[in-house]
């Protein structure tokens, strides 16, 4: 959530004043999607959110059977959950227009989409949760891999597309091109289902509903750490499970990236992202069970739990208020409150302002116990 909230601090227009810093251009592509293929810190924010929902869904249920609720209880709580998520999606892309914007790939959306069924998969055993992983990744890869590919009198334009748009695949990895894949396709039926003021042809970013299955995995990849951090396990022996599910989830996706067999795409979530991906998040778990739970090393990470205890709030500031805040603070100190630091730094100085007050909203409504929670 910090590091999506922090897109404020407008690195990528920083890096293009000091092309020949090496230091702004990392940061600038950190910050930032890759085209398709590959992989950028900004790229493992929504991996990371939806993993975590497998985390705490261990904890959750627990918690739940404490009080006495009933599994039927839970599941319609589920199912509520679910809708609200996706509605609050739908929401968020219908912001600034005159009519809904029925669509289905928003972060909230796509989690809502998958959640019941990993609701359900909870109450079930380390062997079944391997078995879905499996079906879940196997099926959807072949489905995109029995799709047909382009022929040599395919309508490119009709679908947004360029024949030679130099981040394409060749091969078998053309399966998985952007606009010319089987989600692609199942959207342009599904999404044209619903009201909206002209014909859906595309995500101009290539990001697609059907994702929502993937993502399931991702969010199931969570639940297995999820249970070994709540199970009675020794902690050495919880990390070494960390540890070598990333190292195996790693190797995993990027052998089946290199042979060509499935490109590494977070976009359209192919299979080897989810293994990819879920080998950081298992990874970045690993690293923060050390420091936080092992050596008891808290105190640092409390501007983080400011956030992460509202995530739900942080996603809704980062994508409502934006403008209006740097709009305020501009009214409060002066339209040229950050001209002292000049075109180059002057983005980044609003940036780091807005920031604070997104900080600080977030910090007002933890110390009264303000929690949005679905």
């Amino acid at each position: 959530m910090f590091l999506m909230m922090a897109e404020v601090l407008h690195l990528a227009q920083v890096a293009r004043s000091f092309p020949e810093i090496s230091l702004w251009q990392s940061l600038a592509f950190h910050q930032s999607h890759v085209p398709w293929s590959g992989c950028s810190l900004h790229d493992l924010i929504q991996p990371s959110f939806s993993f975590l929902v497998g985390v705490a869904l261990p904890f959750s249920i627990a918690s739940r059977l404490a009080k006495g609720q009933s599994t039927r209880m839970m599941f319609g709580h589920a199912v509520w959950r679910s809708l609200l998520l996706i509605l609050l999606g739908v929401f968020l892309r219908s912001v600034h227009r005159d009519q809904i914007n029925w669509t289905f790939e928003d972060t909230l959306s796509q989690i809502g989409l998958g959640y019941p069924l990993l609701f359900l998969l909870g109450f079930r055993s380390f062997r079944t949760h391997l078995i879905a992983l499996g079906v879940i990744l196997g099926g959807y890869w072949l489905a995109w891999a029995l799709y047909p590919l382009p022929g040599p009198d395919f309508d490119y334009v009709a679908v947004r597309a360029s024949a030679d748009w130099p981040h394409h695949a060749e091969g078998f990895a053309a399966h998985w091109n952007k606009h010319l894949n089987v989600g692609s396709a199942f959207d342009q039926w599904f999404l044209n289902l619903f009201p909206r003021p002209s014909t859906y042809v595309v995500n101009g970013g290539g990001y697609l509903t059907l994702s929502f299955i993937p993502t399931l995995a991702t969010m199931l990849l969570g639940l297995l750490a999820g249970n070994w951090l709540k199970s009675g396990l020794l902690p050495k022996q919880r990390l070494l499970r960390l540890l070598l599910a990333s190292a195996i989830f790693f190797a995993l996706g990027e052998l089946l990236h290199q042979l060509g067999i499935c490109p590494i795409v977070k976009r359209i979530w192919t299979p080897s992202w989810v293994l990819f991906s879920g080998g950081w998040c298992f990874l970045c778990m690993a690293v923060l069970y050390i420091i936080v739970d092992w050596a008891k090393l808290k105190k640092w990470a409390f501007p983080l739990i400011v956030i992460g205890m509202n995530s739900i709030a942080a996603y809704l500031i980062a994508h409502l208020i934006r403008d209006f805040t740097a709009n305020s603070i501009k009214i409060l100190f002066g339209q040229d409150c950050f001209a002292f630091y000049g075109e180059n730094y002057g983005p980044l100085c609003e940036g780091l302002a807005v920031l604070l007050v997104f900080w600080l909203i977030l910090f007002w409504m933890y110390r009264r116990k303000i929690f949005l929670r679905i």
